[in-house]
């Protein structure tokens, strides 16, 4: 009997287009004014870290945000600044997950943070080459790293303009862009887009 009910189940959600894949793997595009990047979430690794972004995404706190800090060879940073420097009032900071074995590699994203571990709020990078330093080492002090949750599956040449930019100081804030980078929207993508 519990065989049939969970075979009925399983054929329910397939014609009602849920994909199992699709909830541990969900898709998210961020829209900027330099075009589009489309971001992979791994749940599986770091299931708190995608739930917070997500939270994010589906409030629009990133809409009519800015990439406010560029680092040439380094990352791009979003996520919590409005094109006048403004800062957005977010949730209470979350745990940290770097621990989960992910690596800051060329493409990946990861949460931006303060010098506490478990500071990081809606604030993200996009890594633009190896990190390794940012990596998880130990649960002590500059040990814990910072939390990779994802990677870019499409839009990297957007990254690679946004990290070319030129910079300034701004409001006191050292690397934001001269040419103020929008992130017109942020959207889950349902279904995902092709790789």
């Amino acid at each position: 009997m519990k065989r049939v009910i969970l075979t009925t189940l399983l054929i329910l959600l397939a014609f009602s287009g849920y994909s199992f894949a699709d909830q541990a793997k969900p898709v998210v595009r961020i829209a900027t004014n330099l075009g589009d990047i489309v971001i992979e979430l791994d749940k599986g690794s770091a299931p708190a870290t995608v739930e917070n972004f997500i939270s994010y995404v589906d409030s629009g706190l990133y809409n009519d945000t800015i990439f406010h800090r560029v680092i040439k060879s380094f990352m791009i940073q979003g996520g919590g600044f409005t094109s006048d420097m403004s800062q957005k009032t977010t949730k209470a900071p979350i745990a940290n997950e770097a621990y989960n074995g992910l690596k800051n590699l060329r493409g990946t994203i990861a949460m931006a943070r303060t010098s506490l571990p478990h500071s990081a709020t809606s604030q993200f990078f996009i890594n633009t080459v190896d990190n390794p330093f940012l990596d998880h080492k130990a649960k002590t002090g500059k040990g814990w790293g910072y939390c990779v949750f994802g990677r870019v599956i499409k839009g990297m040449d957007v990254v690679d303009t946004i990290e070319g930019t030129a910079t300034t100081v701004k409001n006191g804030h050292r690397d934001v862009p001269v040419k103020t980078i929008v992130i017109e929207k942020a959207i889950i993508e349902k279904p995902s887009p092709e790789k």
